[in-house]
């Protein structure tokens, strides 16, 4: 079974299910799929960095963030700028009198990072993150998970059909199937990050010369 659009992946949810009577709300089980997906996978392929030109003390945070990786403070010379809890940011806003300066941690404040110290100028901040996949409908087709591991979305979709459906003993095999294949899409992406540290490149015609990376 062919499972690389959009159409298909609506096509095998009613495959499995053994139903022709659900075509408008299957789209509804992909789009709760997608929702947990977005909580339970971590992949390099979801990595996306923004840019920003900073100079107040909150910063809107992407549309499409997931999670924060990394936050630089670039220009001359790059500094971090860390994680801190939001009472921990105001700890150090009231003990230095909100003093303006180079930002040095962020927390998460009304849908924005919220900076401290304050930015006593403007400063160019890098953010890495995980940003959501591109959701799939009938004018997108596809997406790189739907490519790459169509059983997470296949399994993802059917745990959200059997409570519609009053099916709640199929529930764990579903659930079953559809954490093996996060599981697995997860520790692929690991696998990934790890690949090219210590490789050996041997360059012909040049004596067997060698050079590491």
């Amino acid at each position: 079974m062919a499972l690389q659009t959009y159409s298909e992946l609506k096509t095998a949810v009613a495959d499995f299910l053994n139903r022709d009577d659900l075509t408008s709300v299957i789209p509804t089980f992909i789009a709760l799929a997608e929702s947990q997906i977005h909580r339970d996978i971590r992949h390099w392929k979801m990595e996306k960095r923004a840019t920003g030109e900073l100079d107040s003390e909150y910063s809107k945070i992407p549309t499409d963030w997931v999670e924060t990786i990394q936050m630089h403070v670039t220009g001359q010379g790059t500094s971090p700028v860390n994680f801190a809890s939001r009472q921990t940011i105001a700890d150090r806003r009231y003990k230095n009198e909100d003093t303006a300066g180079t930002p040095l941690y962020y927390c998460h404040a009304d849908s924005s990072f919220e900076l401290w110290p304050t930015p006593d100028e403007t400063y160019t901040i890098e953010l890495l993150y995980y940003g959501k996949i591109q959701a799939l409908s009938d004018s997108n087709a596809d997406n790189w998970l739907l490519l790459d591991a169509p059983d997470v979305y296949l399994y993802g979709a059917l745990i959200h059909s059997a409570p519609y459906l009053q099916e709640d003993e199929r529930v764990a095999i579903w659930a079953q199937l559809y954490s093996a294949a996060v599981k697995r899409l997860n520790e692929q992406s690991e696998q990934s990050r790890m690949s090219g540290s210590g490789l050996t490149m041997k360059v012909r015609g040049l004596g067997g010369s060698q050079r590491r990376f």
